[in-house]
């Protein structure tokens, strides 16, 4: 039995729909991330989850149990916040406690709880500091040890490193994902960022507008993104989108714009056949976009480069297609710089193409 099923959930606040109809479920030990720009509906739902939001209709089961009209206390759900709410008054071991002690747990039950639960997350050498003087990653720890310590059946996490500066939340990330798989719990962990979902997530559910435009591992969602918006908000640096036009030259289909002439002739009889109207968006990862000073191959498009990006083994290139501008990732080459004359490849197994009216991907 899965650990949550929300089925047809909707939040309206007067006449605005924040939730329009969000349906999902959770198995146990699994990790499904919530991810979407602001205002997406996502931790509106993660707040109705918890109980601190009453759903205008739909239903919450947890492990089975419908829990629309069960207080949050009773619930059995742990939730982080992103600002953690660790008392900086009390010790490591007390704030763990917190809510055993709330719960008038024996006092030889609750230190073994405290000291297994200490254990497991790793801060079991600092139980007698003061929350006041912990570092970021220990007060991560600390405020799930705080929640799981009640043994939940789920656990909710909202944008817990939003707070953060880069080079911190990179290592927290790390963290937090090493301590996701060892505690095991089945958790909802709500983000805006790619990165955090795409590294925590078993699932990742794409939101927009109240709804959930996606859902699907990791490579599902970015593999095979089925709608303009997943394919433009999933990936860094962002796909390269091309208006374009499917258009016949004798036997051969061909994707063209004014600056571009791609022979898609092997996809013809699908697109022609997905296709709702004549305009299209052609997508491909920058990754999927390979360059040489040569031309290797007859699909080849000359192309300019106007800036280079290094960023290790691979660089960036910004490069000008007659007016058509693209990102191109590729190795690092010495002799290729601003102001020179390259060959383009699209990886022709790896593109991506939408209906730009519907915005539903065709290839």
């Amino acid at each position: 039995m899965p650990r949550l099923v929300v089925k047809n959930l909707r939040k309206a606040f007067g006449t605005f729909e924040a939730v329009k109809d969000v349906s999902f479920q959770v198995e146990e030990k699994e990790t499904l991330c919530l991810l979407g720009p602001s205002g997406c509906g996502k931790t509106t739902t993660l707040r109705i989850i918890a109980g601190l939001e009453v759903p205008t209709s739909g239903e919450v089961f947890v492990d089975g149990r419908l829990v629309n009209d069960v207080p949050p206390q009773n619930r059995q759900i742990g939730l982080v916040f992103q600002d953690y709410a660790i008392f900086p008054h009390l010790s490591v071991f007390e704030n763990i406690a917190y809510g055993l002690r709330v719960r008038k747990i024996p006092k030889a039950q609750m230190k073994t709880k405290v000291h297994d639960t200490a254990s497991l997350i790793g801060v079991d050498g600092i139980l007698d500091v003061p929350g006041k003087k912990l570092g970021l990653s220990d007060m991560q720890r600390v405020a799930i040890g705080r929640s799981i310590v009640l043994n939940p059946k789920l656990l909710l996490l909202d944008e817990p490193l939003s707070n953060i500066d880069a080079k911190a939340r990179e290592r927290m990330r790390a963290e937090l994902g090493k301590l996701q798989k060892e505690i095991g719990i089945a958790t909802v962990y709500v983000t805006h960022d790619q990165l955090e979902a795409m590294t925590l997530a078993d699932r990742i559910a794409v939101m927009r507008n109240g709804l959930i435009e996606q859902m699907g591992t990791t490579s599902e969602i970015y593999d095979r993104a089925r709608t303009l918006f997943v394919a433009k908000f999933i990936g860094s640096p962002t796909m390269n989108l091309i208006s374009c036009e499917l258009v016949y030259d004798g036997n051969r289909a061909i994707l063209k714009s004014e600056d571009l002439a791609l022979d898609v002739t092997e996809f013809g009889e699908t697109i022609g056949g997905k296709a709702k109207g004549k305009e299209l968006v052609l997508g491909v990862r920058p990754e999927d976009l390979s360059i040489d000073v040569r031309k290797t191959n007859s699909s080849a498009i000359e192309a300019e480069v106007q800036l280079v990006e290094p960023i290790g083994a691979k660089s960036i290139y910004h490069l000008r297609m007659s007016r058509l501008a693209v990102l191109a990732k590729d190795y690092a080459m010495l002799d290729i710089d601003v102001g020179s004359k390259v060959w383009a490849t699209f990886n022709k197994d790896k593109l991506h193409l939408f209906d730009k009216k519907t915005e539903e991907a065709i290839l």
